[in-house]
């Protein structure tokens, strides 16, 4: 699913890092090498149909590559 990240990442989580992140190999090879971690925290997404939403988002991030592949794990607003 698409969507767009409004305003700021907050408490912000390591989940795993170094040997601890499983697709280790698969972020190597299509971003480039780095020291990369799995983190978790709490944002405002806007949906593709335009509704905002709070969610918890996981993502991985490296020094000098930045945030990559993130994913909604859970919707923290009433719906």
């Amino acid at each position: 699913m698409k969507f767009d990240v409004v305003g700021a990442i907050e408490d912000v989580e390591t989940i795993a890092a170094g040997p601890s992140v499983k697709v280790r190999k698969f972020l190597r090879k299509t971003y480039g090498s780095g020291k990369w971690r799995k983190l978790k925290g709490v944002a405002t997404v806007r949906l593709p149909n335009g509704r905002l939403h709070r969610v918890e988002l996981h993502w991985y991030e490296a020094h000098g590559i930045g945030k990559r592949d993130f994913k909604i794990k859970g919707y923290l607003d009433k719906q």
